[in-house]
């Protein structure tokens, strides 16, 4: 079955996905309110004087160095994208992996991120694929950025010399979460659990134990290694950008510890549930930033820079791109 006709098209199907999309429409703007007014209060408590005068000192050129730096792990992640599908045997051209990975950071906002899953629509209408052949692709490109970030995590924990216990824990739980992911038998055996528990849903839970059994596909080491590697390379490149913006704001912040509060507050930001982390990953940052020595101003200037040429630049970047991306789908699909 393909995902298109999966689709409800009968009036009163489309009836009742209108409140649904409206209340998802008011959560989203909701949240991002909540966002701005608890931000500009940050501002207001902190002073504003302080908080432009940090932001001043940022030049355009140290702000490209930012952009570019996030850009470079968009692209890795892109090139792990792209090493994913091939295993699966969806080996379409590199740039159209591309599109299609910087495409779906269009919709990273949406709850749960369950927007990016627009990428499987590309992939089914591109390749005449089901939805259940391609959903293995996420899974283990979650499951990479789990583990990776889990490494990263830990040894920066290790390296800057904040915990040595919670490091080891924070690295095996994300590692062995990737195990999981890409074992067949574990990951059938946990789909049946989870479904022997509900006991509701059957057809859902039959398609998610269809695709757990392609996830071994991911887990031999000509693709777990470049796909590991990529993935830790991608997320040290962001923390190294929250390190140097510390620096030029003068904030005496080693790049470790940098690196560990992006990545702790990235995966906090997740936790929550809330679209891209709005709040949590905000509210996480800035609480280690000044455990760690910066002053407040500092933090919330630095907490903001960051924000935008990451999570912000990402959704920009996927908005171009998404209907480049969307056009090709349906041009392949006619061809």
């Amino acid at each position: 079955m393909n995902l298109a006709d999966s689709i409800p098209t009968h009036p009163a199907a489309l009836s009742g996905k209108a409140p649904r999309a409206l209340r998802d429409r008011m959560l989203f703007w909701g949240l991002i309110a909540l966002f701005i007014f608890g931000l500009f209060g940050l501002i207001g408590a902190t002073g504003w004087q302080e908080t432009w005068d940090e932001l001043r000192k940022l030049s355009a050129w140290q702000v490209g160095v930012l952009l570019a730096l996030s850009m470079i792990n968009y692209l890795l992640r892109g090139l792990r994208w792209h090493i994913l599908a091939c295993r699966l045997g969806i080996c379409l051209p590199l740039r159209y992996s591309l599109l299609h990975f910087i495409g779906g950071f269009a919709m990273t906002i949406t709850p749960a991120r369950v927007g990016e899953f627009v990428r499987l629509r590309w992939l089914t209408r591109m390749t005449g694929w089901s939805i259940e052949r391609v959903t293995p692709l996420p899974l283990a490109d979650r499951a990479f950025d789990m583990a990776a970030m889990g490494l990263v995590l830990g040894v920066a924990l290790l390296i800057s010399g904040q915990g040595n216990i919670s490091a080891g824990v924070v690295a095996i739980t994300a590692i062995a979460s990737a195990i999981v992911v890409t074992r067949p038998k574990l990951l059938i055996k946990l789909v049946e659990a989870l479904f022997g528990a509900i006991g509701r849903w059957p057809r859902p839970f039959a398609r998610l134990r269809q695709a757990a059994r392609s996830m071994g596909l991911f887990s031999n080491a000509p693709t777990t290694g470049p796909a590991l590697f990529l993935s830790v390379v991608g997320w040290m490149a962001e923390g190294y950008a929250l390190y140097l913006l510390l620096q030029w704001m003068g904030a005496e912040v080693s790049i470790a510890t940098a690196t560990f509060i992006f990545v702790f507050a990235t995966l906090a930001g997740g936790l929550t549930g809330a679209p891209g982390g709005l709040g949590g990953a905000e509210a996480t940052m800035m609480v280690l930033l000044a455990m760690n020595g910066a002053p407040l101003h500092v933090a919330l200037a630095a907490t903001t820079v960051i924000r935008i040429t990451t999570l912000w630049f990402a959704i920009a970047l996927g908005a171009i791109v998404f209907p480049f991306s969307e056009a090709l789908s349906h041009k392949s699909k006619t061809a």
